[in-house]
């Protein structure tokens, strides 16, 4: 998925998503070119970390 469908899934602003790559505090993502794209495993996987409490390199949403 790109950044604006992680927004919508996530349910935040694209800023915030644009925000969590700029300090790497975000799911994992994958560079095709010149795109940047997410996983939806990695970011499910991002999103447990994040609601367990666990260290998820993740800052406010």
């Amino acid at each position: 998925m790109d950044a604006p469908a992680l927004a919508e899934y996530v349910g935040v602003p694209l800023t915030s998503v644009y925000r969590w790559n700029s300090q790497s505090t975000g799911p994992r993502r994958i560079r095709v070119g010149k795109y940047v794209r997410y996983r939806r495993a990695d970011v499910d996987a991002w999103l447990d970390q994040r609601s367990k409490g666990g260290p998820a390199g993740g800052g406010a949403a």
